[in-house]
Order: C-alpha cells, then structure tokens, then sequence
C-alpha cells in the first residue's frame, strides 16, 4: 500500500506520518511539505491514499485534491485538517475521509476501514489467496505454478472448507462430481496431494496442508484470504466482496448462496 502525506507544516506532517506508520506499518509512506512535490510524485507513481492538509500556503489542500483526481482517478483522498467548514468542498470532491486534527490511531484506522476505493488490507503472510472473483493464489506476490489444474480446484476446495478435514470420497465427489470412486481416480487425486504438498513446501509454506488417517485439509492461520477476513467482518474484506467467489469453480455456488444469505 503506498500512502503520501502532505501538510505545509513540518511538525505536522511528521506527526501525521507517525500515526499512520503505527496503524498500517507495512505500507510505503511519503511526505510532502507543499502542493508540488506531491504532484511531481503522484504524475510518476501510484498511489492508494493521500492524505491532505488543507490550509496550505500555495496551493491549498482542496485545489491540489481536483489535481490530484485528474491524474489518478481512484485515489483515495483524506482530509486532515483543523476547519470543519471545508467539509462541504471535500464532498463535492467525492474525497474519502474528512479528519479533524488532531490525528489519531483511531481516526486513522476508521478512514482506513471506510475507503471510497476499498484496498485489499489483509494482513500479508507468505501464502496468499484471493478468492472474490476467480480463485488465485501467491507466495510473496509471485502465482503459484501447480503441474495439475485439478491441485489448483483441489486447494481452492480445501481453502473454501476453512480447516475442516477433508476425506477422498467428498473430494473425490467435488472434483469429478457424479464419477465413481474408482482405482484410476483414486491414484490421481493421490498425485493432486503430492503435487499439492511438494508445491507448498518448496515455496516455504510447509504445514499449510494437513493429512490426517485418510483425510486432508489446511491450516488456515497460515493463509492470508479475503474470503476468511470476510468471515471475521474485516472492512476492507466487506467492501472487496462484489457476489463473485472463485467463479471458475461450479460448487463454489453453494458457498456463494451463503454469503448471499448471510447478507440479506
């Protein structure tokens, strides 16, 4: 996540920079102390989030917000300021997030948990999967290469049963749906668990899947999954959540009738 900051005033914006570091400190944070640096930054590097002082010598905070919206669209605009009178011109803007000083943890943590253009804010671990949308999975943002498409459904399978201990009949079942449990099949799915396994362990993430007398699943403590931080009511995971969950898969529609429920 890659946040700026900008305040025309040094104390300020250290202060600002500090709090921010301590809610979110693994995101990239630059400071700026007028209108133009920050607008020199953002014409070359993406940005998530600004957040914007608005009486400024200069180019005040509202006026470089308009700039800064006409290069990146989708940015996330926060105003942090000591005027609530400036309010009305922060909504006309469409900005993200309006802070009255002095800045806080817990006003931070709000604005970041109540964007306009939600982020994906899980807490990153080395195994990450993505499942609103089509199902994808990443060991320190680099895609996980399976042999077999069938371990790829197999871990998508085993990830949407969140820990719970699978036997070779239900997957088997889920996998070739109407076919029988017969020798070939059974062989097969044993080579999805090698490769599956070995996969997993030569990327660093052993203990991810756990077999137990004839069953298998995974530890999901070890996984970063938009999917398990929904299940937790984590903001940015509500908020990622458009009714699409790993739609290359056919049985995932029952999880999906799920969430539908559970948010009517």
């Amino acid at each position: 996540m890659n946040i700026i900051a900008v305040d025309d005033e040094k104390i300020a914006l250290e202060g600002l920079i500090s709090v921010i570091s301590k809610v979110v400190p693994e995101c990239q944070i630059c400071g700026f102390k007028s209108g133009d640096g920050a607008l020199k930054y953002i014409d070359k590097n993406s940005c998530d989030i600004v957040f914007l002082d608005i009486e400024m010598r200069g180019m005040n905070g509202i006026s470089l917000a308009k700039k800064l919206k006409l290069i990146q669209p989708q940015i996330n605009i926060i105003f942090t300021t000591g005027y609530s009178e400036y309010a009305p011109d922060a909504f006309e803007l469409h900005a993200s997030g309006y802070v009255m000083k002095p800045i806080t943890e817990e006003k931070i943590k709000i604005e970041l948990d109540n964007l306009r253009h939600p982020l994906d804010m899980a807490v990153k671990k080395r195994l990450n999967v993505k499942t609103f949308g089509n199902f994808e999975c990443f060991v320190q943002n680099e895609p996980i290469q399976f042999k077999y498409n069938k371990t790829r459904e197999l871990f998508a399978y085993l990830v949407d049963r969140n820990g719970a201990m699978c036997s070779n009949g239900e997957i088997i079942s889920i996998l070739w749906e109407d076919s029988a449990k017969t020798t070939s099949v059974s062989s097969y799915l044993r080579n999805l668990y090698s490769d599956l396994i070995h996969t997993l362990d030569d990327l660093g993430c052993h203990g991810v899947i756990v077999k137990s007398r004839g069953r298998i699943g995974i530890n999901p403590d070890m996984i970063s999954c938009d999917y398990y931080d929904w299940l937790k009511g984590k903001a940015y995971a509500i908020n990622l959540f458009n009714g699409e969950y790993m739609t290359q898969y056919s049985w995932s529609d029952f999880s999906l009738s799920d969430f539908q429920n559970d948010r009517d």
